[in-house]
């Protein structure tokens, strides 16, 4: 199947499960969950400062998206206007903490949810199958890259989350946070530059490198390092 065709066929499946969902039903209500929770949750906990509140903050995702589909008219995919939603809710429970918090959480602060059992987000980010090594290879990268990307600017981090980890296009990121192409591209280039400035050691510093080190730095793009970390 071509790329067009399999883009069409994406196309008409979206929007017959839109029509059911403007009609009501449950079944695709339930099917949207499935399909999005995970995402949602990842980009949530990834934009807050209390990781903890992410599952509040992705039900009531849900709830908008399930309270305002009627408004969905297709401009954009509804991929983009779910995640728009997010974006918007997140922003909104930042500031909600800027005002009432002041407590720092890791991704593998142990964490409780409805049915009162306990988990860390390092644990949803494992992969089930991986060896206890490569288990504790990823949770070291994963540290580098959470704790990297909280070194980044609201506005790059973003970005950087959206295209590096989320995998939308430039478009569909201008489109999600309302801003125009060039802003895009130019947030991405400076997050990814700030990211590859916070993964250096501790000790290195761009001045201080040599130039033979800086070359073999500049080979590893650290977009690279954050795909293998956040999987």
């Amino acid at each position: 199947m071509s790329d067009l065709a399999s883009a069409i066929g994406i196309r008409a499946e979206e929007q017959s499960l839109v029509e059911e969902l403007k009609a009501g039903s449950e079944q695709a209500f339930a099917l949207l969950i499935a399909q999005y929770s995970h995402p949602i949750y990842a980009l949530i906990a990834r934009s807050l400062r209390d990781p903890s509140d992410a599952a509040d903050v992705t039900q009531e995702v849900f709830v908008k998206v399930f309270r305002n589909i009627r408004t969905f008219h297709g401009e954009a995919s509804l991929r983009t206007w779910i995640y728009r939603i997010a974006l918007h809710e997140a922003s909104n429970q930042r500031r909600w903490w800027g005002r009432h918090k002041r407590l720092e959480l890791s991704v593998d602060t142990p964490q409780e949810n409805a049915d009162g059992e306990t988990f860390c987000l390092a644990d949803l980010l494992a992969a089930n199958d991986a060896s206890p090594f490569d288990n504790a290879a990823r949770k070291q990268l994963r540290e580098r890259v959470e704790a990297a990307l909280e070194t980044l600017p609201e506005t790059y981090r973003t970005v950087v989350v959206l295209r590096e980890i989320e995998g939308f296009g430039y478009e569909e990121i201008a489109d999600m946070l309302q801003v125009n192409l060039g802003t895009v591209k130019s947030r991405l280039t400076r997050g990814r530059a700030a990211l590859k400035v916070a993964l250096m050691p501790p000790k290195e510093s761009p001045r201080e490198t040599s130039r033979e080190t800086s070359t073999a730095t500049s080979s590893t793009r650290p977009t690279s390092i954050l795909r293998a970390g956040t999987r």
